[in-house]
C-alpha cells in the first residue's frame, strides 16, 4: 500500500470514530473546525446528491469543490442544504488508466476540460462513450471552438454534452440544481442492492468501515449484504452520507457503511456488498462485444486485455473469437484469475494496456 493511502486510512478511521462515537459532525472529513450537534437517530430527510467525473488536470476541480479523500481517485463535496455533489478525478491518470475506468464507471455525468486537442481528450471521449455517461458538460478554454471537437464527439454521448466557457460559479449551481432533481425514492419491502467497495479499513472500536457508492437499487440500515466474491455474509451496522446518518441510501448515493461480521483485512478494492440475488461472479464470461471505431483489427485469441465493471479492473486473456460477419462486433470468450462480480445484462469495457495511445478497445455484454 502506497504511504498516502496508509495516511489518507488513518485519518479516515480517525474521523469515523468520532463521527459513530462522540458525536455527528458537520461538513466535509477534511474539515478540522467541525461544529457538531447531538443527532443519535438516522436522519428521515432526503439527500439527493450527484456524482460527476471532472477530466481535467488534477485538481481542477478544488474550485468546485472541498477536497476529500485522496489516493489513486480524489474526491470533492459540494453541499447546499440538503443537496450535494460529489467530484471525482483520475489522480494517478495517465500513467495509469485503471483510475480513469474508476471516476467514469462511478459517475452520473461528467465535466470534460478542453484546453487543447490530445490524444488524451480522445481517451476521454472513449471511456465516457463505453461507459455510457449520457449527461455532461464540455468546458472549452485557450479559444478552442466547438467545431474544432465536434469530429471527435460525433457519434458519442458527448455529443449532447452542454458546452460553456469556464464558469465555476455557474457550474456549480447548475450542478446542484440538477443534484435537487435527482431520485431519492424510500425503498419498498424487499428492495434490494449493490455497494461496490473503493475504500476499506479498520476502527478500533468499531470495526470494519468501507466506503463507495450505491450502484443500483437501495442498502439500508441492519441490512444483511453477501460479500462477492467472497461469498460471506455481512451486516450493515450504520450508512452515512456526506456525514449525516441515514436508515437508508439509493443508486448514485456515496456512502460510508459499519459492518459488522467480517474484517477489514478480507476486504478488497472491487468487492461488491448486495442484496441483489441476481448479482454474480465468476471466471469465464462469454458475451457480445463492441470494438470502438478507431481499434484497427479483429481482436486475436491469447491477448491480453484488462475488463472494467463497477470499482474492478481486471486482467483477462481471450481465449475464444467468434467474428461472425462483422469483426467490430465479435462475440469473445474472456478468463481471468480474480472472479469478475456483475449482474447479468451489465456492460464492462474492455482496455488494451499495451496499445499506446489507444488504450480502449469496446464493451463486453455480460451474460
Amino acid at each position: 500500500m502506497h504511504d498516502e493511502e496508509i495516511n489518507v486510512v488513518g485519518f479516515l478511521s480517525e474521523i469515523w470514530f468520532f463521527w459513530t462515537v462522540c458525536t455527528e459532525w458537520e461538513g466535509d472529513a477534511d474539515d478540522k473546525t467541525h461544529k457538531y450537534n447531538d443527532a443519535k437517530t438516522p436522519m428521515s430527510i432526503t439527500m439527493p446528491n450527484l456524482t460527476v467525473a471532472v477530466l481535467a488536470p488534477n485538481g481542477y476541480a478544488r474550485d468546485l469543490g472541498k477536497k476529500g479523500t485522496s489516493t489513486d481517485i480524489t474526491f470533492y463535496n459540494l453541499k447546499k442544504g440538503h443537496d450535494t455533489v460529489t467530484f471525482l478525478e483520475p489522480t494517478r491518470y495517465p500513467d495509469r488508466l485503471a483510475p480513469l475506468f474508476y471516476v467514469v464507471s462511478m459517475a452520473h455525468e461528467a465535466i470534460v476540460v478542453v484546453s487543447e486537442i490530445t490524444p488524451m481528450l480522445a481517451e476521454w471521449i472513449l471511456m465516457l462513450d463505453c461507459a455510457g455517461v449520457k449527461n455532461g458538460t464540455i468546458v472549452l478554454k485557450n479559444y478552442i471552438q466547438p467545431n474544432q471537437i465536434a469530429p471527435l464527439t460525433k457519434g458519442t454521448v458527448l455529443e449532447a454534452y452542454k458546452i460553456m466557457e469556464e464558469d465555476f460559479i455557474g457550474l456549480s449551481a447548475d450542478l446542484l440544481a440538477r443534484a435537487a432533481n435527482q431520485p431519492d425514492i424510500e425503498p419498498k419491502e424487499g428492495a434490494v442492492g449493490s455497494v461496490p467497495i473503493d475504500h476499506h479499513f479498520n476502527v478500533r472500536g468499531i470495526g470494519t468501515v468501507i466506503l463507495g457508492c450505491v450502484a443500483d437499487g437501495w442498502i439500508k440500515k441492519h441490512d444483511k449484504m453477501r460479500v462477492e466474491p467472497l461469498g460471506k455474509t455481512a451486516q450493515i451496522r450504520s450508512v452515512q452520507k456526506h456525514d449525516d446518518d441515514f436508515a437508508w441510501a439509493y443508486a448514485g448515493d456515496r456512502v460510508g457503511c459499519a459492518l459488522k461480521d467480517i474484517d477489514a483485512e478480507e476486504l478488497d478494492r472491487g468487492f461488491v456488498l448486495t442484496t441483489d440475488p441476481k448479482v454474480t461472479h465468476t471466471t469465464t464470461v462469454t458475451g457480445d462485444a463492441r470494438l470502438v471505431k478507431y481499434w484497427p483489427s479483429e481482436i486475436k485469441e491469447q491477448m491480453v486485455v484488462s475488463v472494467g465493471h463497477w470499482m474492478q479492473f481486471l486482467s483477462a486473456r481471450i481465449t475464444k473469437v467468434d467474428n461472425g460477419s462483422d469483426w467490430r462486433a465479435p462475440k469473445l470468450t474472456l478468463e481471468m484469475e480474480t472472479p469478475l462480480v456483475y449482474k447479468p445484462g451489465d456492460t464492462a469495457v474492455i482496455h488494451y494496456l499495451d496499445g499506446g495511445k489507444l488504450r480502449i478497445v469496446g464493451t463486453i455484454r455480460l451474460p
